[in-house]
């Protein structure tokens, strides 16, 4: 019984009696559901995210460890972006809007995530460059890349990278820039096998995650006052399991130099 009514004050409670979708509907009010800061200001949002936090999305603080090697890659000017676990299109659409003369194929193995992915295309008039599929496995992204000059890869894939990150399956991943999220936590040990893969055609940037605190959340209402500082913390946490961390590969060239993409 206690179970049923935990279940039914879940489920009809109000937003402003439950903090985490208080905090949620605060800042799709606040923001108008645009990005308001980072790389991908100004982009229009859908009401939700997809397996990953929502707040820090729209606040542009999202991964924000990650906001130069974004611009870098936007200076580079790739002609195709590919997005392996694209959620619901945080960087598959927000790139499409920082590279106008750029194509992006979006991987998203949940419906839920593609039919978020193509409503946030719209939305923002990218829809013509944005092709969305399904499950990404060797063979769907070795053809997404043959053949594809200037092209630059993005894989969040919680651990099957492993399986897709392989430059012997996927020759073509011997010469293109990469920005892989690492999941030792799912795959121990795998930081060392990808570096391992691609010692000899890619320079390797490590980048660690950092903290989030209170001071991210912008917005201070009577409710925020009365909550303990804890629960603005969550508001803009990306709630990892643990300490996250990237690489981002920059293929080094025949003179030894690294290049920002193909081409």
């Amino acid at each position: 019984m206690l179970r049923l009514v935990e279940t039914l004050a879940r489920k009809f409670a109000p937003d402003f009696v439950r903090p985490h979708r208080y905090f949620v509907a605060l800042a799709r009010n606040r923001t108008g559901q645009r990005v308001t800061d980072g790389p991908f200001k100004g982009m229009r949002y859908v009401d939700h995210s997809v397996g990953s936090a929502y707040v820090p999305k729209l606040l542009g603080i999202y991964e924000r460890e990650l906001a130069a090697v974004i611009e870098q890659i936007i200076t580079s000017k790739p002609s195709l972006i590919v997005d392996v676990g694209a959620a619901e299109g945080y960087y598959a659409v927000g790139l499409a809007l920082r590279l106008p003369d750029a194509r992006v194929i979006a991987f998203e193995m949940e419906a839920e995530g593609r039919a978020a992915i193509a409503e946030m295309a719209a939305s923002n008039n990218v829809a013509d460059r944005v092709t969305i599929l399904a499950t990404c496995e060797a063979d769907g992204l070795k053809a997404a890349l043959d053949g594809a000059s200037g092209a630059v890869v993005i894989m969040d894939v919680e651990g099957y990278e492993e399986s897709l990150l392989d430059p012997v399956k996927i020759p073509a991943l011997a010469t293109v820039p990469f920005l892989l999220e690492l999941h030792e936590f799912v795959v121990p040990g795998i930081s060392e096998t990808i570096a391992r893969r691609f010692e000899k055609t890619h320079e390797l940037r490590l980048i660690w995650a950092e903290n989030r605190s209170r001071d991210d959340f912008p917005w201070r209402t009577m409710l925020t006052s009365l909550l303990p500082g804890s629960y603005i913390d969550d508001a803009v946490s990306e709630m990892r399991p643990e300490r996250m961390s990237w690489y981002f590969a920059s293929p080094i060239t025949a003179s030894g130099e690294t290049t920002g993409h193909t081409g």
